[in-house]
């Protein structure tokens, strides 16, 4: 049984690090500005209440109930005869394909914070020459940066729950969100920030489609960390007087929040340009730096202040998909931390190596595999296949297979019958469904 226990703080705060992600600062901007500004939020807020809070409670409730390893947590609660479904907790594997994609992008981040201190790019011709200069030609600063990544994240899970992962959130989101406070209220500043206001909230019908429906319920689903025993792991972790509705509403509201006040900031800049919402990914590492700029010296300080900010919930998330399967190794095989972890890193290091080569002009063709190349296949296996899996495993095994009076005993004092009925509806019908409808979107088998 895990002892080494995070505090109610500590955990919150973990398990928001482990949500707040790139998909919080770096992707919901880019999408909302595609898929209609405020009708896009109002649909993505529902499905984060309906879906992603829903599964994210089941998935705390399964790490809860047992304070052990995902794998030994599902063999745990399942009935007599139905103990196959352990196999759902090796759902973990999925970080490490993960990480070895993700972690590549920290390293873009980290960079992107030197390049802030030293030389930012003087125009968006520029700024773009100089990320597909680092993505094609220079691999040597990738790898750089991704090797420090990589140390940070396995450095800091090799020091357990208490002195690694709580002691590190506890630094790292109060400073994110203390940097994205001052961000905000300097954003109202700017002239662009009413129209981000807008933009943000007023409904555009033109610009929003049946797909965005489905990319909506992907990342309420995505950006909370669900699917890949991250949650359950951390879950695993807590101290059972812990009120795991309230905490859990804490983090999916800490975790929206975030996502929402970085939309704002990033598009009172980008409209303060004058420049377009819909930019797609390049937004981050392409439009902004070019647009911080022009804005000269404050714009020098909130590039620092932004990248470290996108660096901190970069590192805060990537720590929490290791953290699954150095678990299971430690309590189910009784390796060491310190052996499971670097053991791990190593593998995800060096596939994270191959990921990275295949985006260069050098490797590109040896390590493309039909359309895609084997970073875009790793992303895509985990985004489309893998995580919706986990996701829709977890759902089924809490709505049909664990025992209902011990899911009614642990979770009715905390949400009322009301509620719970409700969730209950949700985690069996509503959430296995949207997420299925979520796969076969993101595998190309549905078209809208």
């Amino acid at each position: 049984m895990y002892t080494n226990r995070f505090s109610r703080v500590g955990f919150i705060l973990a398990a928001a690090g482990s949500a707040v992600g790139l998909g919080n600062i770096w992707k919901f901007p880019y999408i909302t500005g595609e898929n209609g500004g405020g009708v896009f939020v109002f649909v993505y807020l529902l499905t984060v209440i309906l879906i992603g809070l829903s599964i994210f409670i089941a998935e705390v409730l399964v790490g809860s109930s047992t304070n052990q390893d995902s794998v030994t947590s599902f063999e745990t609660l399942s009935p007599k005869g139905k103990k196959y479904w352990k196999y759902s907790g090796f759902t973990f594997l999925t970080g490490i394909i993960i990480l070895s994609f993700y972690s590549i992008v920290v390293g873009w981040i980290l960079n992107y914070v030197v390049i802030a201190l030293t030389n930012l790019p003087q125009n968006s011709a520029e700024a773009e020459s100089v990320f597909m200069t680092m993505l094609k030609d220079d691999i040597f600063t990738q790898l750089f940066y991704y090797t420090l990544a990589f140390l940070i994240i396995a450095y800091t899970i090799s020091k357990g729950v208490k002195k690694g992962i709580e002691k590190l959130n506890n630094y790292l989101m109060p400073t994110l969100i203390m940097i994205l406070i001052i961000m905000f209220f300097y954003s109202m500043s700017l002239s662009g920030f009413t129209k981000a206001l807008e933009f943000m909230f007023y409904p555009n019908i033109e610009k929003f489609h049946a797909s965005s429906i489905i990319i909506a319920v992907g990342h309420a689903f995505f950006t909370l960390s669900i699917g890949m025993a991250t949650i359950l792991s951390y879950s695993a972790s807590l101290d059972r007087n812990i009120n795991i509705v309230k905490a859990s509403i804490t983090i999916v509201s800490l975790d929206t929040l975030i996502a929402i006040v970085a939309g704002i900031i990033i598009f009172s800049v980008v409209f303060t340009a004058g420049q377009e919402p819909s930019q797609g990914p390049g937004l981050v590492f392409v439009t902004l730096p070019a647009i911080f700029y022009e804005m000269g010296i404050i714009g020098n300080i909130m590039a620092i202040a932004f990248f470290v900010a996108l660096a901190f919930a970069a590192i805060t998330s990537a720590i929490s998909v290791l953290e699954p399967t150095v678990m299971y190794l430690v309590e189910r095989k009784k390796i060491s931390r310190k052996k499971a972890t670097y053991g791990i890193s190593f593998i995800f290091y060096i596939l994270g190596i191959f990921a990275l080569l295949s985006n260069t002009n050098s490797f590109s063709e040896i390590l493309t595999f039909g359309t895609k190349n084997l970073f875009d296949w790793f992303d895509f296996i985990t985004a489309a296949i893998l995580m919706p899996l986990g996701g829709i495993l977890l759902a089924v095994f809490v709505g049909y297979v664990m025992d209902k009076q011990q899911i009614r005993n642990k979770l009715v004092p905390l949400m009322g019958e009301k509620f719970f009925k409700l969730w209950l509806i949700l985690i069996r019908y509503v959430a296995p469904i949207s997420v299925f409808f979520i796969m076969l979107n993101e595998t190309g088998l549905l078209k809208l």
